[in-house]
């Protein structure tokens, strides 16, 4: 699996970043390190390819995911994060995720199979992954970004999203902006600020 991994501080923790369709491992590299310039980065790319560009799992149409490759690229995904953390040092129980809309979406179905895959995870305009029944996520804080004028990722699916979530009894805190689905200066200082306080 392609990836970058940015050691920092091994005793800090690590971002998990997921980029969105078409982009690669180096997308989100400056948004890690806008939001906390001091954490251990780990940037995956995508292993599907869809007419050329990198995504996380297959689609069978725009909104319509392919379930049964959606499961089998979070499990593989969780293989790959047990091993980069004995491969590289870092601690598989400090790990944030970042994702942005298709990563978002692996991300969200890694929160979905595993009650302790991430401390935090970091949402950018999400949909609801799959639906089924979520582990216990007890402990684990969780930000979603998402757009009242989202072409791509309705309000609807946030807000359900944001209901699943704190059902299984994560800390959600569900943030709103009216920039589409592109990622927003103010989104990001938002971020910036919620893992200041949630880290203090």
């Amino acid at each position: 699996m392609k990836h970058i991994f940015r050691k920092e501080n091994l005793s800090k923790p690590t971002f998990l970043l997921f980029h969105g369709t078409g982009g690669d491992e180096k997308d989100l590299l400056a948004l890690a390190h806008f939001i906390q310039p001091e954490y251990n980065v780990l940037s995956v790319r995508g292993e599907v390819n869809e007419n050329g560009m990198n995504r996380f799992f297959r689609r069978i149409s725009e909104g319509v995911f392919d379930e049964v490759d959606l499961v089998y690229r979070t499990h593989q995904l969780k293989e790959f994060i047990d091993q980069a953390s004995i491969d590289y040092g870092f601690d598989k129980n400090h790990v944030i995720a970042l994702g942005y809309s298709n990563g978002a979406n692996i991300a969200g179905s890694l929160l979905f199979h595993y009650s302790n895959v991430f401390e935090k995870a970091i949402l950018l305009h999400p949909m609801v992954p799959i639906r089924k029944e979520l582990p216990d996520l007890s402990g684990v804080s969780i930000f979603i970004g998402a757009g009242k004028n989202d072409p791509i990722c309705p309000p609807e699916e946030s807000i359900e999203l944001n209901e699943l979530l704190l059902s299984a009894h994560a800390d959600v805190t569900l943030h709103w902006e009216n920039n589409g689905h592109r990622i927003s200066e103010s989104e990001l200082n938002a971020v910036k600020q919620w893992l200041k306080n949630k880290s203090a």
